[in-house]
């Protein structure tokens, strides 16, 4: 019998559904929780001492796992702890604390297939860490500024001499209101170098930009990667390709070995086993690596081209190797 998968994810995250069905379908035993669900629709037990690591159970009303039995976890973009209702505001701020630490902790320490783990889910939510990764490995990436300095944005410029881009280094998501708005990558223009009012408020990232034949995206599953190109049909999508998915076209592609050797060192290095990256192909053919995001939406992709990534994610899951 295989060991059992431990999936934590968001309950409504329908590409974790895709994966827990071909997993299911395969007979696998899959035990799928949120961090949503503790405390209170999850309970934890676990124990160490000098003679064994870590062990015990998650139990919900209908089932359990032991922690000692887990083969992988799938760890994809979960929800915060959930308190009981009653509590004030301090004790909700300790309560989370003691969660993250203890529940948290406790599956962080487990020794299984992790696809990813948190913490190396943490680190490279950091751009300029991936930056830095990605240009030790040997990936071309394109000059990058990090700045709030409105008179270092224009020395940047007049040292790039070519336009530049603008765009958010953590999720570009936010809520105003009840309203989510993302704020999406902006090709400046020379005008805006004049008035950069705002810069000082907080962290702002610029590119030099670059030409672009298309895009990719870049699926990577443990050893197996999966290559498709983005073809804008519109303006805003040339820019920023997520601003307009109703303009684009996708074509399963292969990459330049050079770029898919390393692109395994960089996520050896980031300790990741699963991440979405994006690269610009320029008009001379040369790969300019973006950005990966290790919790990157892939359904999408897997739907406009056939690419089997959920299958590829269920036998890593599995421990399974095919080429």
């Amino acid at each position: 019998m295989t060991a059992p998968i431990l999936i934590i994810a968001d309950r409504a995250d329908w590409p974790t559904d895709r994966v827990v069905t071909t997993l299911t379908d395969r007979g696998a035993e899959v035990f799928r929780m949120d961090t949503a669900d503790f405390p209170q629709e999850v309970s934890l037990t676990a124990g160490i001492d000098p003679g064994r690591p870590w062990s015990g159970e998650l139990r919900t009303a209908l089932r359990a796992v032991a922690l000692d039995q887990i083969g992988a976890v799938y760890y994809r973009a979960p929800n915060a702890f959930r308190f009981p209702h009653g509590m004030s505001e301090a004790e909700r701020k300790f309560a989370f604390a003691q969660a993250r630490a203890g529940f948290g902790g406790v599956l962080a320490a487990l020794t299984c297939r992790w696809v990813n783990h948190p913490a190396a889910i943490a680190r490279a939510e950091y751009k300029p860490q991936q930056l830095a990764v990605a240009r030790a490995v040997g990936l071309r990436i394109p000059p990058t500024l990090i700045t709030n300095q409105p008179e270092n944005v224009r020395a940047f410029a007049a040292q790039t001499q070519g336009p530049l881009v603008c765009k958010p280094i953590a999720s570009p998501v936010l809520i105003e209101g009840d309203q989510f708005r993302t704020v999406y990558t902006r090709r400046l223009e020379p005008g805006d170098l004049a008035d950069l009012r705002g810069i000082q408020t907080t962290a702002h990232l610029f590119q030099a930009w670059i030409d672009k034949a298309h895009e990719i995206r870049l699926t990577v599953v443990g050893d197996r990667m999966f290559a498709a190109e983005i073809h804008a049909g519109s303006q805003a999508a040339h820019v920023d390709w997520r601003s307009d998915y109703a303009s684009l076209e996708y074509r399963p592609t292969q990459l330049p070995d050079e770029v898919t050797e390393t692109v395994r060192v960089f996520m050896d290095r980031m300790n990741l086993r699963f991440a979405a990256l994006d690269f610009i192909v320029d008009p001379q053919g040369r790969h300019w690596f973006l950005e990966a995001n290790s919790c990157g939406q892939w359904d999408w992709i897997q739907h406009a081209t056939g690419l089997p990534i959920a299958e590829a994610i269920a036998d890593d899951l599995q421990g399974a190797t095919t080429p």
